[in-house]
């Protein structure tokens, strides 16, 4: 347990743990249409008060039943719904599962709740709330309508709202054949944030006070 005093991730965002969401879904209306992989990744912060990436949380998604599923969404993403290897999960056990890591991860940090930090946030928010609806989920970490939105941080660090683009911008290696795949995509838009968190508090950017 850290002292008091100590660089806590608990004393840097209200109390709020940033997680990391990336969804790759059968199109872009959340209410009707599919999600096919669902990603969350952990960061923590060390004894300087630097973010750095966890470790990442990633399921394969069985569509829901009726769920629309828009063919050129296939097409951009490369997933197979259907495909026998892809060991997909039911809706349900998936958002379950995760949830349960993040809560895990809160009381852990000593947070309250946590913060969904996303490329183009509104996007996954929207997908993870209808899927809570869907599956009835009464215990859902995540603030209700707050959130990170990294191609708006990036646009405002490095002048690239384009999760690629930001990251050559910040120097993060980015591989467009593994794009697209909500584990990876995770895992780039957590180092992004927490590159754009580290130069901040590095160039003198408000952190917390202790006495």
């Amino acid at each position: 347990m850290l002292e008091p005093g100590e660089n806590r991730i608990s004393d840097r965002f209200r109390g709020f743990l940033p997680v990391v969401i990336d969804v790759e879904t059968g199109g872009f209306v959340a209410s009707t249409d599919a999600i096919l992989e669902v990603a969350a990744t952990i960061v923590r912060m060390d004894d300087q008060g630097l973010l750095s990436v966890h470790r990442t949380h990633n399921f394969h998604v069985a569509p829901f039943e009726g769920a629309n599923l828009e063919q050129s969404a296939l097409d951009f993403t490369g997933i197979d719904p259907y495909h026998p290897f892809r060991e997909a999960v039911p809706e349900e056990e998936a958002m379950t599962d995760m949830f349960r890591a993040v809560r895990k991860e809160i009381r852990e940090q000593g947070c309250s709740r946590a913060i969904l930090v996303g490329h183009n946030a509104h996007f996954d928010a929207g997908f993870i709330n209808a899927a809570v609806e869907r599956c009835s989920i009464k215990r859902n970490p995540f603030h209700p309508f707050s959130f990170f939105d990294t191609a708006t941080l990036s646009g405002l660090a490095y002048g690239q709202t384009v999760l690629a683009k930001a990251c050559a911008e910040a120097g993060i290696a980015f591989d467009n054949n593994e794009a697209h795949s909500a584990a990876y995509d995770a895992e780039r838009t957590a180092e992004l944030f927490c590159d754009i968190v580290n130069r901040w508090k590095e160039s003198g950017g408000w952190m917390p006070q202790f006495s």
